[in-house]
C-alpha cells in the first residue's frame, strides 16, 4: 500500500436507473468486458484501499451475487434510497462507523474513470491537506452541471452551486463537480451526522458535506481530472454507447502502443480483460472478448470473434469464432470454424474451412482441413483427418468420447460412432462408419460393396433427362467401337 493509498472507497451503486428502461439493474449493464459497477471497483482496486465497500439497494441480491462472482466485495446495504449522504453514511457503518484516513467516494455508473484519476485525487488530497476534495473536470458545455466555485487568491473551492442556482457569471465556468470526492474519514463522519433533509426531495446529500465542513474553518479543494470524459455517469442507452465507444478506443490506443497493430480500429473491439503482446495483428471486424491472450505474433480476423482464448505464438485465426478454446503454436484455424468450449489445438494443428470443435483436444501437427465435426475426442500427433467426417458422440442420452491415435490416416466421409478407439498408424477407408476399436497399423473399411445396376435408368425412369442422356452417350460408344 502507497502512502496515499485510502484508507476506504465508498462505490455508490444502490440506484434503479429507471431511464435505462431495463430488467438489468443498471449498474449491471456492460461495456467492454465488465458491468459499469465492475470497472469502477476494477479502478478502485488500483489504489489498494485497506476497505473496499460498495453500497447496494434496488435488486440488491442480485447486484450483490454479481459483485461475489468474482473476487468477493463487501458490500452494504441502503434500504431506501435518502440520497447519496445517506448511502455513504450506510458504507462507513458497515465499516464501523468513523474511518481513520483518506476515504474516497466514487459513483458505480462511472466505467471511465480510471485508477491513475483516482490515485492522482487522493494524492491531491494528502499533499493540500484538504477536509475534501473534489474531482472535478474542465468541460466544453458546463449546461446542466454543478460549477465549482473558486476563492480567487488560494484556488480552495468555495461552494458548489447547481446550474439551476448559478449566476450568469457563474454559468460561465466551465470547472464542474463529478460527484467523485476524497474526505478526511474522520471528518466526514462527524459531517454527516449534521446533514439535513429540508430539501426538495427530503434527502441527505453528500455535497452538504463541503459546506458544513467549509463552515467550520476546514480546507475544501479540487483536483481537475486530466480528460473530462472519464466522470460521464451513465444513465441512458445512448450514454451506454457513447461510453462503450470511449473506452473501446482507450483499450486499442492501449493495446497499440503496447505493439499490437490493429489494422482498423474502428472495427475492432477489445474488452479491458484482453491481453495481449508485441507483435500480435488483429484484422478489421474482429471482436476480442473476455480473458482472450494473443501471443507474439499471432495474427486474428478478419471477421473474427475470439472469446476466452488463449491464441498462441504465430497462430492464425481467419474469419471464425473460438469459446474458451486453446489455439497453440503456429497453429490455424479457419476460415469459418467454430471452436467452442475445450477445444485444445495443438501447435502447428489445423483446423480449417468449416470445422467445428468441442471439447476435443487435437495433437501437434493434426489437420482436420474441412467440413468436419469433432466431439468429445482427442487426437494425437500428425494425423489427419478427411474431408466430411463427423465425430458421432451422442447416442440420445449421454455424450461419448473418441480417441484416435497419432499418424493416422482416415478418409472422407467418416463417421466415428464413439466410444471407439483407433490405434496409432490406422488408415481408414473414405466412406466408413467406425464402430469397433481399429488396432494400431492397420486398415479399416466399414462400408456396403458397390454394385452397379446397367440399365437401371432406361427402365426405371424412361423418358427422362437422365434415360435421354445415357442414350445419347451410349450411342456415341457404340459409334466410336
Amino acid at each position: 500500500m502507497s502512502a496515499t493509498s485510502p484508507a476506504a472507497v465508498v462505490v455508490l451503486a444502490a440506484g434503479e436507473g429507471t431511464r435505462m428502461k431495463s430488467k438489468t439493474p443498471k449498474v449491471l449493464h456492460e461495456i467492454s468486458g465488465r458491468s459499469l459497477v465492475g470497472h469502477v471497483v476494477a479502478a478502485a482496486r488500483e489504489l489498494a484501499p485497506q476497505h473496499l465497500v460498495v453500497v447496494v439497494g434496488h435488486a440488491s441480491e442480485q447486484v450483490t451475487a454479481h459483485l461475489n462472482a468474482g473476487d468477493a466485495v463487501r458490500t452494504a446495504f441502503q434500504a431506501e434510497q435518502n440520497g447519496t449522504g445517506h448511502a455513504v453514511r450506510m458504507g462507513l457503518e458497515e465499516l464501523g462507523g468513523n474511518v481513520e484516513g483518506t476515504v474516497i467516494v466514487v459513483c458505480g455508473d462511472t466505467p471511465l474513470l480510471s485508477g491513475e484519476t483516482l490515485g492522482a485525487l487522493a494524492a491531491t488530497h494528502a499533499a493540500d491537506a484538504n477536509a475534501v476534495t473534489v474531482l472535478s473536470a474542465e468541460v466544453p458545455d458546463s449546461t446542466g452541471y454543478g460549477r465549482i466555485v473558486r476563492d480567487s487568491a488560494t484556488g480552495a473551492v468555495t461552494e458548489i452551486v447547481e446550474h439551476k442556482d448559478a449566476t450568469d457569471e457563474q454559468r460561465a465556468i466551465r470547472e464542474i463537480n463529478s460527484g467523485v470526492f476524497a474526505f478526511d474519514g474522520r471528518l466526514l463522519g462527524d459531517a454527516l451526522g449534521k446533514v439535513r433533509t429540508d430539501n426538495s426531495q427530503g434527502e441527505e446529500y453528500l455535497t452538504d458535506v463541503l459546506s458544513i465542513l467549509r463552515e467550520a474553518g476546514h480546507r475544501v479543494g479540487a483536483c481537475v481530472a486530466g480528460d473530462h470524459r472519464e466522470i460521464l455517469g451513465i444513465n441512458n442507452r445512448l450514454q451506454l454507447a457513447e461510453a462503450r465507444r470511449l473506452l473501446n478506443e482507450r483499450l486499442l490506443e492501449r493495446a497499440m502502443l503496447a505493439g499490437v497493430t490493429v489494422v482498423d480500429p474502428a472495427s475492432t473491439l477489445i474488452d479491458a480483460t484482453v491481453t495481449y503482446e508485441r507483435d500480435a495483428v488483429v484484422h478489421p471486424g474482429t471482436q476480442l472478448l473476455g480473458t482472450t491472450h494473443l501471443a507474439e505474433d499471432s495474427e486474428v480476423g478478419p471477421n473474427s470473434r475470439i472469446e476466452d482464448t488463449a491464441v498462441g505464438a504465430g497462430a492464425r485465426v481467419d474469419n471464425s469464432v473460438t469459446l474458451s478454446a486453446e489455439i497453440g503454436a503456429g497453429a490455424l484455424v479457419g476460415p469459418y470454424a467454430y471452436l467452442r468450449p475445450g477445444t485444445r489445438l495443438g501447435a502447428k494443428a489445423k483446423a480449417g474451412t468449416y470445422v467445428e470443435m468441442k471439447n476435443a483436444t487435437i495433437g501437434e501437427g493434426t489437420k482436420v482441413p474441412h467440413l468436419s465435426y469433432v466431439g468429445d475426442a482427442t487426437i494425437g500427433d500428425h494425423t489427419n483427418i478427411g474431408a466430411a467426417s463427423v465425430f458421432v458422440n451422442y447416442d440420445g442420452v449421454a455424450k461419448h468420447h473418441t480417441t484416435i491415435g497419432s499418424h493416422c490416416r482416415t478418409g472422407s466421409d467418416n463417421m466415428f460412432v464413439a466410444p471407439v478407439t483407433v490405434g496409432d498408424g490406422v488408415y481408414t477407408a473414405a466412406g466408413s462408419v467406425i464402430t469397433k476399436d481399429v488396432p494400431a497399423g492397420s486398415l479399416a473399411v466399414a462400408r456396403g460393396q458397390q454394385r452397379n445396376i446397367e440399365g437401371w435408368v432406361a427402365r426405371k425412369r424412361p423418358g427422362s433427362a437422365a434415360a435421354q442422356a445415357a442414350q445419347a452417350s451410349s450411342q456415341e460408344t457404340d459409334g466410336q467401337s
